[in-house]
């Protein structure tokens, strides 16, 4: 079906395209695949949303550097508007605040009370125009960052300049580190050699939380300097000891239509744990 999407824009040369980052990069790849090149699909503007990606340098540059488009991060909930109401602007990166659209606070997810600019909570969302089932101060469950200063396009609006982060309950922890896969996501596609696809495999060695990375490589590339900068970024970004594992591209599942990357198989180890504690006594 994505080989025949990119036929499809190949023939028709539309200008605008909307979707998800991860299908987007996906698309990409199968039109490759395919003899194609995405940049001659003509395409010059490119709107997302459903995921994070469009406003991680990382993805969005990927995604320009496929198409040759411009792209636009965009969304916030289907139940606040079918137009978009955080969005980006054609200077202004990130995702611009429409305030007088849908009035949007970002605030600290236990208290619901705002949190100051610069500092992460998740989106809240209250309709300004909207008559017929107004939502008053509908919490996303995202997590984000908001600043409020001058923007690029001259706008006045509070800006999100990182987008959306992820769900709040898509975080892990490991060794009391709190991860979200989207920075795992970010710091692979701007590690150069990577394939294009990735699994984060959260796993139990002893009584030690392991965080596992099965990363694709291109063709190009050598599998230990690439485990060794997969590794390096890990400890960077997460302050935290990451295991890479090196698998060839096209090896792993493609994750299209927001589908989850993150397995997590702690819950073997703990009914082992309890089994032996069962079968002891202790």
């Amino acid at each position: 079906m994505t080989r025949r999407c990119a036929q499809w824009l190949d023939a028709m040369k539309p200008a605008g395209f909307y979707g998800t980052p991860t299908y987007a990069l996906h698309l990409a790849q199968e039109a490759i695949d395919s003899g194609l090149n995405p940049r001659e699909f003509g395409l010059k503007f490119m709107f997302f949303s459903g995921e994070p990606g469009a406003s991680i340098p990382g993805v969005r540059g990927r995604i320009e550097e496929y198409f040759g488009a411009k792209v636009f991060d965009s969304g916030s909930m289907a139940e606040m508007s079918p137009w978009m109401n955080v969005a980006g602007s054609a200077e202004t990166e990130g995702m611009l605040c429409w305030q007088d659209v849908v009035y949007t606070e970002v605030c600290d997810p236990k208290t619901m009370q705002r949190v100051p600019y610069g500092q992460r909570g998740t989106p809240v969302y209250t309709h300004l125009e909207r008559t017929s089932q107004p939502m008053i101060r509908l919490a996303s469950g995202d997590l984000t960052q908001w600043v409020d200063g001058p923007n690029p396009c001259g706008r006045t609006y509070p800006r999100l300049p990182h987008g959306i982060f992820g769900r709040i309950d898509d975080m892990f922890t490991i060794r009391g580190e709190n991860v979200y896969p989207s920075e795992i996501d970010a710091a692979l596609n701007a590690t150069p050699g990577y394939g294009g696809e990735h699994q984060i495999v959260i796993t139990r060695e002893s009584t030690m939380d392991e965080l596992l990375l099965r990363v694709e490589i291109d063709e190009e590339s050598a599998p230990d300097p690439f485990r060794n900068d997969v590794c390096r970024r890990m400890q960077t970004l997460l302050g935290l000891r990451a295991k890479a594992e090196i698998v060839p591209k096209g090896s792993l599942p493609r994750t299209d239509f927001k589908a989850r990357r993150v397995v997590d198989d702690r819950a073997v180890f703990r009914n082992m744990y309890e089994q032996i504690k069962t079968e002891t006594g202790a």
